[in-house]
């Protein structure tokens, strides 16, 4: 199959969830939201670092989600990088520095920026990668709403600003 056709709306969808949503009007985000990249921005790295309630910080997170991007840039790429993916290795990160947090964002920024490229081109697909493809966006979304419940400087505009 070739995702011709949906290719646009996966942009839209993930693009939003990364770089923000337009004020006139949203698809997974409120308006003016400035998403995901811009929300870790603002937080330092002793927020990245705090576990309240003994969960996973944002840095874990952020670490997680990097590591999947790149599972995903990987596998556009032609390699299959699922075979050996350690899925737990991201949790063990508890806090970072200054200098770790902002090569940690950076490295997101890069490995979503890539994928979501990827995401624009066309391509040939089986289901199983169309599905990994779009599982990928609402993967992206749950950590955003995450991260967001852990502080909430990373929240956007609430729906009724």
């Amino acid at each position: 199959m070739n995702t011709r056709e949906i290719a646009g709306s996966l942009a839209t969808l993930l693009a939003e969830l990364v770089d923000g949503a337009p004020e006139g009007g949203a698809y997974m985000l409120n308006g003016g939201d400035p998403g995901l990249l811009r929300s870790l921005d603002r937080l330092s790295a002793e927020a990245a670092s705090a576990s309240p309630d003994g969960g996973a910080p944002i840095a874990a997170h952020v670490e997680h989600l990097r590591y999947g991007l790149s599972l995903m840039n990987r596998w556009s790429g032609g390699e299959n990088p699922f075979r050996d993916a350690d899925w737990s290795a991201a949790w063990h990160r508890t806090s970072v520095t200054d200098a770790e947090w902002a090569q940690l964002r950076a490295d997101l920024r890069d490995e979503a920026h890539r994928w979501l490229s990827t995401v624009r081109a066309p391509r040939e697909v089986a289901p199983i990668e169309l599905n990994g493809m779009i599982g990928s966006i609402a993967h992206l979304a749950y950590h955003v709403g995450a991260i967001r419940q852990i502080d909430r400087t990373a929240r956007g505009p609430a729906a009724n600003d």
